[in-house]
């Protein structure tokens, strides 16, 4: 891979640094999705499956959406973004940086997904890699995101 391709995509991605990239549409968590990821991950504790008992026995009065459900809905939100993928041949995910799950998400809310662009890097001989300030809104509470992260994401490029 040629050192000046690299550098031309990183360059090419440059005006974007510390803007917003993208906010998804609004996914709702209903509890056939909760429940759906418990019989995938094995995650099943009462708190997400069992709306009798998370109604009595949490202060929230219904159940709660997984932390890697949320997590797992970065990959579909992110489709909102709108970085050039000039001479890209694929994209996937290099792990984060930071997360923090900030506040539960209740069953039945909407939430979003908002990235803003942190840098961008030549990585090795084949790619850069893109840092996205990465957050999952819940509809109707300016409180604070239910998820905060910093994303990265491995560009390869083509030859």
């Amino acid at each position: 891979m040629n050192a000046q391709r690299i550098k031309a995509h990183v360059d090419l991605l440059a005006p974007f640094i510390g803007r917003e990239i993208g906010v998804s549409p609004w996914v709702r968590i209903d509890q056939e999705r909760i429940d759906a990821h418990a019989r995938t991950t094995g995650d099943d504790a009462w708190i997400h499956t069992d709306p009798a008992r998370a109604a009595k026995e949490t202060p929230f009065g219904c159940t709660i959406a997984q932390n890697f459900l949320l997590m797992s809905l970065l990959t579909d939100m992110a489709q909102a973004t709108n970085l050039p993928t000039d001479g890209v041949a694929y994209r996937t995910s290099y792990g984060f940086d930071r997360l923090r799950i900030v506040q539960p998400v209740l069953v039945g809310s909407r939430v979003r997904g908002r990235f803003e662009l942190r840098k961008v890097e030549a990585k090795g001989h084949h790619g850069v890699l893109v840092y996205l300030d990465a957050s999952i809104e819940i509809e109707d509470d300016d409180l604070a995101p239910a998820l905060a992260a910093e994303w990265l994401i491995y560009r390869r490029l083509e030859d």
